[in-house]
This record gives structure tokens, sequence and C-alpha cells, in this order.
């Protein structure tokens, strides 16, 4: 399945009391039921990348079979240098975001 996805973008957000990973964007999905998800994927692929997979989440119910764009976020507590967030769905690789913004 191919899926549409826009305007991610990282934040590191270094200022106490804890340091914050934050990932955010827009994914296109078939109807309003369809919620997307960021998780962390379990095998990462390295030191300074941080990898993520973008589920799906069927809601119940009846939805109108509209095409909507829905916000995704995922927030992490981080204290590693980040240099480098991908993104997966199906196992296919969505986005791959190096422009972090750091907040000290």
């Amino acid at each position: 399945m191919s899926i549409a996805s826009k305007n991610w973008k990282v934040q590191h957000d270094k200022m106490p009391p804890g340091a914050r990973l934050r990932v955010h964007g827009t994914v296109t999905v078939n109807h309003p039921g369809i919620e997307p998800v960021l998780v962390r994927r379990a095998a990462q692929n390295g030191s300074t990348t941080v990898t993520l997979d973008l589920e799906l989440q069927r809601n119940e119910g009846a939805f109108v079979q509209v095409v909507c764009d829905k916000a995704v976020r995922f927030e992490e507590s981080i204290l590693d240098t980040v240099s480098q967030v991908e993104i997966f769905h199906d196992g296919q690789l969505l986005a791959s975001i190096t422009d972090i913004l750091i907040t000290h």
C-alpha cells in the first residue's frame, strides 16, 4: 500500500527538566476512521538514528470513504544525540529527516 505524507518536522528539545524528541507530520488516509500512529521500531539502524514505524489503526464504525489528512505525532524522552529520524510504513522508507531543530 502506498501512502502519502508531508510536513515532517523533528525537534530535539534539550531544555530542562528532561530532553524530549518530538516528531510530527501529516499523513493522508482513505477515511476519517483511520488513525496514523508513530511507534519506535524494535531494531534501530544506528547510534544517532531514531527509526519509527507508521502504523494505521482502524476505528470501529462506519465512515464516509473520503480521503483526508491527519496529523501524527511521536514524543519520547531521549538524552542521546539524534542526527536523523527514519520513518517506515509496511517495510518501505517513507521519510528520512536530517533537518532537526535543537533547542537548549
